[in-house]
């Protein structure tokens, strides 16, 4: 954060800096509380798919896409398992900034990598039981939605301050 931005955010909130940044990392660790079981349950139905009777039935555009949806998963979870990994690692280590803008940019790109997972296993699903045409409206439509509401949407405030 520049200089000017962080006068700002102290002169609104009324924090000095360390009071704000320990809110901002306390914040962005529960907000990580909330995402992570959603993605840890993608995961583990993932990870039990291949043993199903009807897996074997894929063909190979689908177990290919299968596959991909189950890397981003894995990628998606150990990005948003990171800042708290730090946080244990980094305790009182003195780079609470340092951990607060590592952690967000993590959690960034851990959500960027959960939406082709997400998107992924609703493409093998439409593709099995509709059609390929289904599967890639559908596809195309969910990705819409989920850039538009998780990173359109909140651009729109960013220079809002707050």
């Amino acid at each position: 954060m520049e200089e000017r931005e962080i006068e700002k955010a102290e002169e609104r909130t009324g924090e000095d800096r360390q009071e704000r940044t320990a809110r901002e990392l306390i914040e962005l660790l529960t907000e990580l509380r909330v995402i992570l079981p959603g993605v840890q349950v993608l995961f583990a139905f993932l990870l039990t798919v291949p043993f199903t009777q009807r897996f074997p039935q894929l063909d190979d555009l689908e177990t290919g896409v299968f596959f991909m949806t189950l890397l981003c998963t894995a990628i998606a979870t150990a990005l948003l398992i990171a800042p708290s990994a730090h946080h244990r690692m980094l305790w009182r280590g003195g780079v609470r900034e340092e951990r607060l803008e590592l952690g967000n940019v993590l959690t960034i790109a851990g959500l960027i990598v959960l939406v082709p997972a997400m998107v992924g296993v609703v493409f093998v699903i439409t593709d099995f039981i509709f059609n390929l045409t289904a599967a890639v409206t559908v596809t195309a439509l969910l990705v819409l939605f989920f850039v538009l509401l998780w990173f359109v949407l909140p651009l729109r405030y960013r220079d809002r301050g707050g």
